[in-house]
């Protein structure tokens, strides 16, 4: 069996697309996911799996979630492997750094560099950001609500989905996804 970790995008936001997290549980394990837990109520599971495939399960959640409910969510799944690799390359380690204002967004694939290499830093300080792989990481020094960089840093540009968790969370998730695993759930 497999760890994994689900994000879901933008659900329980505002009364629309409503995820109870008890029903995000009971989808997972229809799914013949074992060892389901959510963490908050905006859309994060810690599961075990024996499919060696992330991004299928992740259609398979997507196709269960508009299935069931009767809209469409993105979903980002990632290893208990991946998870550890976000937080051990964080690239603000050793840096006082506000954790819920540190925000890394999952990435559905991974986005050409390419597309962030014409921006200047200093156009957007003290905000920053770097593009590693299938992950964004993104520190908004002063707050996310009038950022510069979220009005740049867009699926568009990007060429791909993502779904945004603050370091809090995503230390958090990768903590869940490890002791899941090291219990051999």
């Amino acid at each position: 069996m497999t760890t994994y970790v689900a994000l879901l995008r933008g659900i329980n936001v505002g009364g629309k697309k409503r995820v109870p997290m008890q029903t995000l549980r009971e989808l997972l394990s229809g799914m013949g996911c074992g060892s389901v837990r959510t963490h908050l109520n905006s859309g994060n599971a810690v599961f075990t799996h024996p499919a060696a495939d992330p991004d299928e399960l992740a259609r398979e959640l997507e196709r269960a979630i508009e299935r069931e409910l009767g809209f469409a969510v993105t979903c980002m799944v990632r290893d208990a492997g991946d998870m550890r690799r976000v937080v051990d390359a964080d690239p603000f380690a050793g840096r006082d750094v506000h954790r819920s204002r540190y925000i890394v967004t999952f990435l559905a694939g991974p986005a050409d560099p390419a597309a962030v290499a014409g921006l200047d830093p200093a156009a957007y300080a003290p905000e920053e950001f770097v593009l590693a792989g299938r992950e964004l990481y993104v520190y908004y020094a002063d707050g996310v609500r009038d950022a510069k960089l979220t009005k740049v840093l867009t699926e568009r540009r990007l060429g791909t989905a993502g779904t945004g968790r603050n370091w809090n969370t995503v230390t958090k998730l990768a903590a869940m996804a490890s002791e899941t695993e090291a219990a051999g759930e």
